[in-house]
């Protein structure tokens, strides 16, 4: 029973990791001024190789999916899910400056968090986040 379990959860993780290629997919073929299709597909990649669905590392990132990356992370930490409640901004920020130069883009991040030193807060009307100055 555990294994099976343990098959199911891996087998979830594995389809909710191609939500990037799909999203890709959707997009490759819309006449866009920008490489929309390819900033997409490469949000989930970490400069240390670590993401997904290619292994990217470092360079080979676009820096628009550097930015949406770090935007992402901050926005699901934040945030309720079906299987954990928010975890706040403060976990968040945390992430993302203990993982700065590792997994994301030190510039990045710098810039994050300048943001919300100026003020920037995340307000939650109807379960979509809009993003406030104080």
């Amino acid at each position: 029973m555990l294994l099976s379990i343990s098959c199911y959860i891996h087998a979830l993780r594995e389809l909710i990791k191609e939500h990037s290629r799909s999203g890709y997919e959707i997009l490759k073929d819309v006449d866009l001024p920008w490489p929309v299709a390819e900033i997409v597909l490469q949000h989930h990649e970490r400069l240390d190789g670590s993401g997904y669905p290619d292994g990217l590392k470092g360079e080979q990132i676009r820096l628009e999916s550097k930015i949406i990356a770090v935007a992402d992370v901050v926005e699901t930490i934040t945030s309720h899910r079906p299987y954990r409640s928010a975890l706040g901004v403060d976990a968040a920020l945390n992430e993302i400056i203990n993982n700065s130069g590792k997994l994301y883009d030190p510039e990045i991040v710098k810039a994050c968090l300048a943001l919300f030193k100026r003020g920037y807060t995340f307000e939650f009307e109807l379960g979509l986040p809009a993003v406030r100055e104080r």
